[in-house]
């Protein structure tokens, strides 16, 4: 295949995603000779283009997994915005050291439904936006090296076409449920209308919530404020240089102590080609 260019296309509200398709983007376009482009559509502002790409490109397209699928809230944009044109792709996804469940088959499906040609696929574990006991520290050495050793072998794979290739076979089903978060008592827990809470004692409303939130939720004019959707990324909690912004929402401590008590244990990343 007659790849001119590498394309690195994600959305990383609290940096995980992005370290990972940077390191897998930049292998590839290393071992392809090839220019690497990147485009980040993480905040608001950015989601207003469209992004159309053709066959001599090979585009890695990385989102984190929330629920077992994609961000539902993101979702849309992936599904109106990329256009493949026959481009091929490797769709990535990340987790928090829980699972990716129906998250990298969905993101499969939907790039080979709008133009790509699927040609390998991972999901890799990151620090999970809930709680630091979850995959500290990841994606760690050991992890962006194995991103560079599935970007070589994605590399060779390319290399080696002389068609389109078939869909990358990938485990999940694309059209299943969300996961179903629980709480400690095992029960549902239900927190869609948590959002974050401030401590004024810390804040000092210096604003960098505001221009964190890859959903403009968060009130310009007062900080504490949250009249947008909340899609519980952390983006602001993790970005707050004052650690001013947490969730006190008891559904949302008893599923996230669930997860510290059951999740712990460290998860490996998957590769697919």
């Amino acid at each position: 295949m007659n790849v001119q260019t590498v394309w690195a296309v994600w959305w990383s509200a609290t940096g995980n995603t992005r370290t990972v398709v940077e390191a897998v983007s930049h292998e590839l376009a290393e071992q392809l000779g090839v220019p690497l482009r990147c485009y980040d559509f993480t905040l608001p502002g950015s989601r207003e283009k469209q992004l159309s790409f053709g066959q001599t490109d090979l585009v890695v397209a990385a989102l984190p997994t929330y629920a077992g699928k994609l961000p539902n809230k993101i979702l849309p944009w992936v599904q109106t915005h990329l256009e493949g044109n026959g481009a091929l792709a490797v769709p990535v996804v990340t987790f928090g050291n829980r699972s990716f469940d129906n998250s990298l088959a969905e993101l499969t499906a939907e790039l080979e439904a709008h133009g790509f040609h699927t040609v390998s696929a991972a999901a890799f574990v990151g620090r999970h936006a809930f709680t630091d006991r979850l995959a500290p520290s990841r994606p760690d050495r050991e992890d962006l090296a194995a991103a560079q050793d599935f970007a070589c072998r994605t590399a060779e794979k390319v290399k080696n076409l002389t068609a389109v290739p078939a869909p990358v076979t990938v485990p999940g089903d694309a059209q299943a449920p969300y996961y179903v978060p629980k709480g400690t008592d095992g029960a549902p827990a239900k927190f869609l209308k948590a959002k974050p809470v401030t401590d004024l004692e810390r804040c000092d409303s210096c604003g960098l919530c505001i221009t964190l939130c890859p959903m403009g939720a968060i009130d310009a004019q007062d900080v504490t404020q949250v009249p947008g959707t909340c899609i519980k990324c952390h983006a602001c909690v993790r970005g707050c240089p004052s650690g001013a912004k947490f969730f006190d929402d008891p559904a949302f401590l008893s599923h996230r102590a669930m997860l510290e008590e059951h999740f712990t244990r460290p998860a490996q990343p998957e590769f697919y080609l």
